[in-house]
Order: C-alpha cells, then sequence, then structure tokens
C-alpha cells in the first residue's frame, strides 16, 4: 500500500493541493482512510486537519455502494465484457463473509476497522450490500469500523512512522 501511496502523492501532488490528495486517496478503493492518513504523514499534514479529511473522503462512497451496488452489477452482469469481473468481485467479497455473516454488526465493524489487506469500508459496504444486511445497521457499523481504523492507522502514520521519519 505504500508504494501506491507514494505514486499517487508524487502524480498528484504538482497539480493539486496536499489536502486534496489526502482526499482523493481516501476516496479510492484499496486504499481509503488507511492510504490517505499514511499519505497525509507524507505531506506532513497536521493530523487535526488529515483526519477529518480522510474520514470524509472514505465515507463518501460507502452510501452510494450500500443503496446501489446490487442494481450496479446486476446490470453489469448482462454485457459479457463485465460479468467475469463482477462475478471474481462477488466471489471475492463473499469469501470474506463468513465472519461478518456470523456476527453481523461487530463483525461488520472489526471488518471495516482493522486494517488488513482485502478489508476496508468499500469491501465491507460490498459485502453488506450482497448479505442484504440492513442498511441502518450496516452504515453505522462500517462507520464504527471507520472510526477504528482511524484511531489504528493514526497511531501507525502519525506515532509510529512520525517518529521514524522526523
Amino acid at each position: 500500500m505504500e508504494s501506491l501511496v507514494t505514486w499517487f502523492t508524487a502524480h498528484l501532488g504538482p497539480y493539486i493541493s496536499p489536502k486534496a490528495v489526502v482526499f482523493i486517496i481516501s476516496l479510492m478503493p484499496i486504499l481509503e482512510l488507511r492510504g490517505g492518513l499514511l499519505a497525509a504523514s507524507l505531506l506532513k499534514i497536521p493530523e487535526i486537519e488529515a483526519i477529518p479529511i480522510s474520514i470524509i473522503g472514505n465515507i463518501l462512497p460507502i452510501p452510494f455502494i450500500l443503496l446501489f451496488i446490487k442494481q450496479i452489477f446486476k446490470w453489469m452482469k448482462k454485457v459479457k465484457l463485465f460479468r467475469g469481473l463482477i462475478e471474481k468481485l462477488e466471489n471475492r467479497a463473499m469469501s470474506k463473509s463468513d465472519q461478518i455473516q456470523k456476527y453481523e454488526f461487530v463483525g461488520l465493524m472489526l471488518f471495516v476497522g482493522i486494517p488488513l489487506p482485502g478489508t476496508g469500508a468499500w469491501t465491507g459496504a460490498l459485502i453488506a450490500s450482497l448479505l442484504g444486511i440492513d442498511i441502518k445497521k450496516s452504515s453505522l457499523a462500517i462507520l464504527c469500523g471507520i472510526v477504528i481504523a482511524t484511531v489504528i492507522m493514526y497511531f501507525i502514520s502519525y506515532v509510529l512512522l512520525g517518529n521514524i521519519v522526523s
């Protein structure tokens, strides 16, 4: 993830403000808030500014995923070009859904909150949508997970790495 963050920071940095770079990285699947806070730390943006930017960037796509992804996937599967990709995305998401199915709210919250490869708000929202979890419950679980991820990534980006880089 660090190499992706570094690449986006280097290639977007000359054209837009550092805060906009953090926001865009936080919006992106895979990188999300984790990448946003890491980029903010590398760009020397104070955490008091970086945290809200990263949270907003990470939260922004979630309602759209929860509300529309099933319909979008259904439409895209009708197009032969996209069918394989969509089925692969669905299968990959559902392969990570065991704990979410079992523990629902807590499982989804921890899935989003613990920064491991393949986890995060985007995948959590996709799984919640595919499993048909109530949108209010899944939204709250994802929000709580983002808070957990924020605390963990703040510690990693600003406390651990901040002391190493300084």
